[in-house]
């Protein structure tokens, strides 16, 4: 069974910053797209960012296009997401899931999930 853990989330001010990071046990990891969804209150789940396997590209959501940067460390299993500008429209339960064949954007077609990292973002 693949495991995914996600740290790094917090409380921080609107403006502010912050890494998550996601660590897999997944045996072949550098196979995987890796992506983040997260989930406000009252919400459903939504697309994030996602990142193809050996650097193929990268897609971002509309909502943080040009805040949000996701890479990857195939060596060490993990994938990043850094947030800048944060807004407490970024406050959420972020996820990170890994996808070996299917729409980078569609959660029904990833295969593992974490169990999600809190962002809450003050104004």
């Amino acid at each position: 069974q693949v495991q995914l853990v996600e740290s790094g989330g917090g409380l921080v001010q609107a403006g502010g910053s912050l890494r998550l990071s996601c660590t897999t046990s997944a045996p072949r990891f550098s196979v995987y797209v890796m992506s983040w969804f997260r989930q406000a209150p009252g919400k459903d789940r939504e697309f994030v960012a996602a990142i193809g396997m050996s650097d193929t590209g990268t897609e971002y959501a509309d909502s943080v296009q040009g805040r949000f940067i996701v890479s990857r460390e195939d060596a060490l299993k993990t994938v990043y997401l850094q947030m800048n500008s944060l807004s407490p429209e970024d406050t959420a339960i972020y996820y990170c899931a890994s996808l070996e064949v299917g729409t980078w954007a569609r959660e029904d077609d990833y295969e593992y999930w974490g169990q999600g990292t809190q962002v809450t973002v003050s104004s």
